[in-house]
């Protein structure tokens, strides 16, 4: 009977322990939630008052219009269960701070480009005692590791001690600035900034096109490359201040309407062909969007008043610390 009991008590501890093993600790579950990114500096804890926050927005806000870099603050009162690392890639793959590509293109005017990956986070854990520079994969020449961990023993630990957290924060924030500011980064697009000549210029020159299709239909294929090409070579040596150019484009157009004005059913029993999504008659043409799908304003960096990323990406770069 004894040896029962035990082989019962046993079973019942080994039943314990398995659905013990199935449950996840409650820590596990308690992740902290990465906040939306709708300011520069973002302050959980309720350490720096209006008129701080306001100064370090006014200060990142300058840097982002000279250099186009992004540089974000969070507070929270602790990463735990986490460590502050994890907790900092994080929050920057949500936020996605710095300039990714379609920002670049926007910027430098050329839809090649690739992305700059220029942002920066300064993390603060202040329950902790912790503090994470996190780097964008652009910026880890002109703030390797070393420079952050440096940044964060000198300028952010020491203010941080003595309770002056706002001071440390405008230290890290001008000792990041000033390598920054050394940095050959393309220019920020302004609001209001023309886009490049060529792309300005597209809109006109499709509309060459379809006009020579049109006149191709009525009067003739040659007819029609001669109106097509014609107007838009002359909008290409307007717009872009060369004849050889204009010249090229004019030649272009109208031998694609000599092409494509033969083209269709010959007469009003044509079909209409679609291509892509949208159509032009007999021709089947698909007539391109110019510019930047969806316009030069809104988009990562806060369209509409507030502020967001611009799709920067984040490698671990960076260093941690505590005071």
């Amino acid at each position: 009977m004894a040896t029962g009991l035990r082989r019962g008590l046993l079973a019942a501890v080994l039943a314990l322990l398995a659905l013990l093993a199935l449950v996840p600790p409650a820590a596990a579950q308690q992740e902290v939630p990465v906040p939306a990114l709708s300011a520069r500096v973002t302050d959980l804890t309720g350490t720096l008052d209006a008129g701080q926050r306001a100064a370090l927005e006014a200060e990142l806000a300058a840097l982002e219009a000279r250099k186009g870099a992004q540089i974000a603050i969070l507070m929270v009162p602790t990463t735990q269960p986490e460590a502050i690392e994890a907790f900092g890639i994080r929050v920057a793959d949500a936020w996605k701070l710095g300039r990714g590509r379609e920002r670049a293109q926007r910027d430098t005017g050329d839809r090649k480009a690739g992305a700059i990956d220029d942002g920066v986070l300064i993390l603060v854990a202040k329950d902790d005692r912790k503090v994470r520079i996190e780097v964008g994969y652009g910026l880890e020449g002109a703030i390797p590791d070393a420079v952050a961990k440096r940044i964060i023993t000198e300028a952010i630990g020491p203010r941080f001690r003595t309770g002056d957290f706002a001071g440390g924060l405008h230290a890290a924030v001008a000792d990041l600035s000033r390598r920054i500011e050394g940095e050959d980064l393309p220019a920020p697009w302004q609001q209001g900034q023309q886009a490049e000549p060529q792309f300005e210029l597209m809109p006109a020159v499709f509309l060459s096109f379809f006009v020579g299709l049109m006149v191709s239909r009525a009067a003739g294929r040659v007819i029609g490359a001669a109106v097509g090409g014609g107007g838009a070579g002359v909008t290409a040596v307007i717009g872009l201040a060369s004849t050889g150019l204009g010249v090229a484009v004019g030649l272009g157009v109208g031998l694609l309407v000599l092409v494509m004005g033969g083209r269709g059913g010959g007469g009003p029993g044509g079909r209409m062909r679609r291509v892509g999504r949208r159509t032009l008659g007999d021709a089947g043409v698909l007539l391109p969007s110019a510019g930047w799908g969806g316009g030069r304003g809104g988009g990562g960096f806060g369209g509409g008043g507030g502020f967001g990323g611009g799709g920067g990406g984040f490698g671990g770069g960076g260093a941690s610390g505590d005071w």
